[in-house]
């Protein structure tokens, strides 16, 4: 069992097994796969491999807990109440968490003790708590009726995460799911399924009704991934990933008229203006680009940098960016860790070749740092940045999901707006300028969906979050993420 297992050393392998209807089991097939430590290649669990027969029995757990269980029936504080128990269970296992976590990913355990744990226990506290306070409507129409609305869940959400930030952005969506009354079936992305396992003890130890959450690991298409989108007792689907997963998604979820609501790929753009204080862009250019390997949605990977300081610019983000010190991503000394494994690192250099061949050229970086056993094996890669590049180049239009930039010159404000908006997505964008009237007007002519003035990564849950174009579909956040978990249904009533 996963308590078992949690108490030996790091060094041990971890027996991760699907949660379904509040117990740990194996799958039906008794197959599994294995998960490696990308920034040493060493294997760290060995993980059930859910298959449709796996994802079935977990639908139909859910489905009993949502029509049978108590679960939907509670009432706001009792449901909020049992979540915030589920925030202290993370927070009671922080150290162990961020641990497993950076183990997992290859990311800094700086970044994953300050980010990701403590943020994936924020979301259930700050979902538990909204629940609380939002209303509906009540029209009354000339003394003789009287319309009032109620929120209902769904019924059962599958819910499906990426593997940059496995837990934070899993309780992303299980929060508020669950705040209104539904029940999960959600499958953390195959790359990164360990945290995400411990969230059915976690549940467990709060009093979480069984059947309530189900946890299958698993791969996508053809898979356990594919089981839940096209499974017909499913409601609604969330998905944060790759653009044409959730494309595919989309197209299963028409079979049934499920709801989805889908934050996609990002190429989003820094548009960097000559009066822009320059210690202040470098620091947050760096966080942007090079935070969590660059394995960001919201990274800012195309630099556009008003031409009067390009060169200047140039000095000080390279000067910046070999700064960065690689190492143990359990290391606290780590600022940048490894990707997420060998084939995404296969991935990310076959783009830098692409850019050479294209013509762009190599201002620093694009090769493998030198480490020391055991990291010398890892899916490490140099912070790395092109310059002498155009918008048609793959590099610039592509996501690479990777700690790999372009930094090209503009030099009007038209020209800035026109360069952020030339590609086919629109999740994010950043500003830099100390001219307030040019910051509100750039900002609304920029097709993302969030735009940051003069910082980046700053995220009050309760405001609207999503993209535009092949960004995304829908928005999450706040009340917004409440009303994709839930339906409105209208009561009129004869006085």
């Amino acid at each position: 069992m996963l308590q078992e297992v949690r108490t030996r050393p790091r060094t041990g392998i971890l027996d991760v097994k699907l949660f379904i209807d509040g117990r740990y089991v194996d799958a039906k097939s008794g197959k599994t796969f294995s998960d490696t430590n990308p920034a040493t290649g060493e294997l760290i669990a060995r993980v059930a491999e859910a298959d449709y027969a796996d994802v079935d029995l977990a639908v139909k757990a859910a489905r009993r807990a949502f029509d049978e269980g108590p679960w939907p029936k509670m009432t706001v504080a009792e449901r909020s109440a049992i979540l915030m128990k589920v925030a202290a269970g993370i927070k009671a296992r922080m150290a162990e968490l961020s641990e497993l976590e950076s183990l997992d990913t290859g990311k800094p355990i700086r970044e994953s003790s300050h980010l990701d744990i403590p943020r994936s226990a924020y979301n259930f506290e700050f979902f538990a708590e909204l629940i609380k306070y939002v209303g509906t409507d009540c029209n009354p129409v000339d003394d003789k009726f009287l319309n009032y609305s109620l929120r209902e869940p769904v019924g059962v959400a599958g819910c499906i995460s990426p593997w940059n930030l496995p837990l934070l952005l899993l309780t992303w969506k299980l929060a508020p799911a669950l705040a209104c009354g539904n029940t999960v079936v959600c499958k953390p992305a195959e790359f990164t399924p360990i945290t995400a396992s411990f969230l059915g003890e976690i549940a467990n130890e709060a009093g979480l009704p069984p059947g309530v959450l189900n946890i299958v690991q698993g791969f996508g298409p053809n898979a356990a991934g594919s089981a839940i989108t096209e499974h017909p007792d499913v409601d609604c689907i969330s998905f944060t990933g790759e653009t044409t997963t959730g494309k595919a998604i989309m197209k299963a979820a028409a079979e049934g008229l499920k709801e989805v609501s889908f934050e996609l790929g990002g190429k989003a753009a820094a548009v960097i203006f000559a009066d822009a204080d320059l210690d202040l862009v470098v620091s947050q250019t760096i966080r942007s680009t090079f935070l969590n390997q660059g394995e960001v949605c919201l990274a800012s990977p195309r630099l556009l940098v008003q031409r009067p300081i390009f060169d200047e610019f140039c000095k000080r983000y390279q000067a910046a960016a070999e700064a960065l010190v690689f190492g143990d991503p359990l290391d606290e000394a780590t600022s940048i860790g490894s990707l997420v494994d060998k084939e995404h690192y296969d991935r990310v250099t076959g783009y830098i070749e692409i850019a050479k061949k294209e013509g762009a050229r190599l201002l620093f970086g694009g090769e493998r740092p030198n480490l020391p056993a055991p990291f010398d094996k890892g899916a490490f890669l140099k912070p790395t940045a092109f310059v002498d590049v155009n918008n048609q180049m793959r590099i610039c239009q592509e996501e690479v999901f990777g700690p790999v930039v372009t930094i090209a010159p503009f030099d009007t404000e038209d020209e800035g707006v026109a360069l952020a908006n030339d590609v086919k997505y629109g999740l994010a964008a950043t500003i830099f300028t100390r001219d307030l009237q040019r910051a509100h007007r750039v900002a609304r002519r920029i097709r993302a969906g969030i735009v940051w003035v003069n910082c980046w990564f700053v995220r009050d849950l309760r405001t609207p979050f999503g993209g535009m174009r092949e960004s995304g579909i829908g928005r999450e956040g706040g009340r917004l993420s409440l009303e994709f978990y839930s339906e409105l249904k209208n009561i009129c009533i004869a006085l």
